[in-house]
């Protein structure tokens, strides 16, 4: 290393990150210490002041940073006093352009005004926080040139999401995830491309998004979902844990390539409403157990298989979960099959089977997919948590494993 040039030098030890590694490094000699001003990236992890005092570990940060003249990268996961974020972030607030901080393992509690201090950092690109308390709002102003947001395990109120949102102006991607308190959102962002947005609790949450370069949409704990209808969606992702969805307008969804539907019960308005819109969908996955109104849990009505597919005629691949294939395995779902019926891009199915009853219609629905899907490649039949254990059981099992010895090249249980 003593014939290496003082950039090349400066270069290498420019690769590091991590906190520990660059005080090791500052020890072997003035040459290499005086390479830390040129660091572009510091990381601090959870552990890497595990028995020292929370003076001490403060005085090394703030040495590090107040070192590292051109710093562009801030990481903190381990615990320090957020009473000292402002200065830190005032140090560097020229060249800092990702900031990603833990603030739930901090010598104090989370207070939002503590957050106030990012908004002297006008550079920020991408900043990511966990454990925050948004219950107000931060004094951010307007940081211009933020365009990733990620905020994780924070507790939110809804005038507080609604001021972050606006103080982040061009934001690309937006995360919000684990986060609780909130009972409505309401985001407007004409540059966001990619959003997140994952609430706790059963209750019911509602979300309003207009941004007209929207691509990725994923969603989790919603019951009332509105997306205007200027955006370029091409992955849907809709899901709720606990509690019900009952309404979901999302408008036209003509470039949708991948469409995700989950949740324990969905009133059937909303189902309907998502297929319909989804109807050039090219992946569809559909795992919701019941439909019906408020409290009332019910099966999904009969589904004409038919019907269906023609009017998903792009799709290629499709994961049905329980109770949407129950409905397609009705008395009368395949009444309407003929020879001239087909599924014409139908690739790659998957279907979760949960009951053995009614073994026969099920058998024909599979056999339907198989003979009328002219580019199928591959059924998977899962077999999961089958409570049932007689007779019907034994008899659904004989014949599944016949339908698949007769398409052994197509059919796969799992």
């Amino acid at each position: 290393m003593n014939s290496v040039p003082e950039g090349v030098v400066q270069h290498i030890l420019s690769q590091m990150n991590n906190a520990r590694d660059i005080a090791s490094c500052a020890c072997v000699s003035k040459r290499w210490k005086d390479s830390i001003p040129f660091l572009p990236s510091l990381y601090f992890p959870r552990g890497v002041f595990d028995g020292l005092p929370r003076v001490d570990a403060d005085a090394a940060i703030s040495h590090m940073v107040s070192s590292a003249l051109r710093l562009e990268e801030l990481i903190i996961y381990c615990p320090f006093s957020a009473s000292l974020l402002a200065s830190w972030l005032s140090l560097r607030s020229h060249s800092l352009r990702r900031l990603e901080l833990r603030m739930d393992c901090t010598a104090e509690k989370p207070a939002p005004c503590r957050l106030d201090a990012i908004g002297s950092a006008k550079n920020l690109e991408d900043l990511k926080l966990w454990g925050v308390s948004l219950t107000k709002s931060p004094n951010w102003g307007v940081l211009q040139r933020l365009r990733v947001l990620e905020i994780v395990g924070a507790a939110v109120r809804d005038t507080a999401i609604k001021d972050v949102v606006q103080a982040c102006p061009k934001l690309v991607e937006l995360a919000l995830l684990g986060c609780d308190g909130c009972s409505s959102v309401s985001i407007e962002l004409d540059c966001l491309e990619k959003c997140r947005l994952d609430f706790l609790g059963s209750a019911n949450c509602s979300v309003h998004l207009s941004s007209p370069k929207l691509m990725i949409l994923e969603l989790q704990g919603f019951s009332w979902i509105h997306v205007n209808e200027r955006h370029s969606l091409r992955r849907l992702s809709i899901a709720k844990t606990s509690g019900s969805v009952y309404k979901v307008d999302v408008g036209k969804l003509p470039d949708l390539e991948y469409l995700s539907i989950r949740g324990v019960q969905w009133s059937w308005n909303a189902i309907s409403s998502v297929l319909q819109s989804g109807s050039e969908v090219k992946h569809l996955l559909m795992k919701i157990e019941f439909t019906g109104d408020l409290d009332t849990l019910q099966p999904f009505p009969q589904i004409d298989l038919v019907d269906f597919f023609n009017n998903h005629q792009k799709l290629c691949k499709f994961e049905i979960h329980g109770a949407m294939f129950a409905a397609l395995c009705q008395k009368n779902s395949l009444k309407n099959l003929d020879s001239r019926f087909s599924i014409p891009c139908l690739e790659e199915v998957l279907v979760m089977v949960r009951s053995p009853l009614n073994p026969m219609q099920k058998l024909n629905t599979l056999e339907s997919l198989v003979k009328y899907s002219v580019n199928l490649q591959k059924l998977v039949i899962r077999i999961s948590k089958m409570r049932n254990c007689h007779e019907t059981a034994d008899e659904f099992f004989k014949q599944i494993c016949k339908f698949k010895h007769m398409n052994h090249n197509i059919v796969h249980i799992e």
